[in-house]
């Protein structure tokens, strides 16, 4: 079992395409502090002007005290309708753009009751649309305890994962010997990111996976999972 987390992303970049493609289960957490400076409620896409935000609109009042899970959306500002009027303005143009139109004009018509039914929504789309065929769970399936290593640790113990794929900027908090006394590997991603064709002159890497999709079509995945390390090279470090 190779196994990876992530907390819900709003519209996530390919590194996180990458992680799931090379594991056998992707789980999403929620049931963790909401952050104001993370990715769940923001990410970019690319303009004639250079990358833009697009962030959306939650309600952030006694947020040190709410769990990601109970983020709410708020509708006061027409947040969806500004997302989708950019992603239109911007990727109409796109060869790919016509084939998606229809899911993203449905998903910004909808009012979603909070921020992670928008986010692992649009994930079990991107994923299913890049064909990658690695099973999504979320935490709250499982009772899972601890906070950051300790509970991808837990995590591997109740999945019976004998490797933990973590993002790059795991290296930071991962607890490397207490893996190793449950069996586990942890390996650290180190993404290489792709050039591949896009809109508006000088490549920007980093976008939303949206850029990619909507330049790219059919040959995304293909193009996310480039020159990175594979599901069989993970399979090998069990060996």
């Amino acid at each position: 079992m190779i196994l990876t987390a992530h907390q819900p992303t709003y519209l996530p970049w390919l590194g996180l395409f990458h992680k799931i493609a090379i594991s056998d289960l992707y789980i999403s957490y929620s049931q963790v502090q909401y952050q104001t400076d993370n990715w769940n409620h923001r990410n970019r896409i690319k303009t004639p002007q250079g990358p833009q935000w697009l962030t959306l609109s939650v309600f952030r009042r006694n947020h040190m005290n709410i769990s990601l899970n109970d983020m709410i959306l708020l509708y006061e500002k027409p947040w969806r309708q500004k997302h989708w009027r950019t992603i239109n303005q911007n990727y109409r143009k796109a060869p790919y753009f016509k084939r998606y139109v229809d899911f993203f004009e449905d998903v910004y018509q909808r009012e979603w009751g909070n921020l992670v039914e928008l986010n692992e929504y649009m994930l079990r789309w991107f994923v299913t649309t890049l064909g990658i065929k690695t099973p999504l769970k979320a935490d709250r399936e499982y009772q899972f305890s601890g906070s950051k290593s300790d509970r991808a640790i837990d995590m591997c113990c109740k999945t019976e994962a004998k490797v933990f794929v973590f993002g790059e900027l795991g290296k930071k908090y991962a607890h490397t010997n207490d893996f190793n006394t449950i069996g586990c590997i942890p390996y650290f991603q180190s993404y290489i990111h792709p050039t591949y064709p896009q809109l508006y002159g000088v490549f920007e890497p980093n976008m939303s996976i949206i850029d990619l999709l909507f330049n790219c079509g059919e040959n995304s995945l293909e193009i996310l999972l480039s020159n990175n390390v594979t599901k069989t090279d993970i399979q090998n470090l069990i060996k």
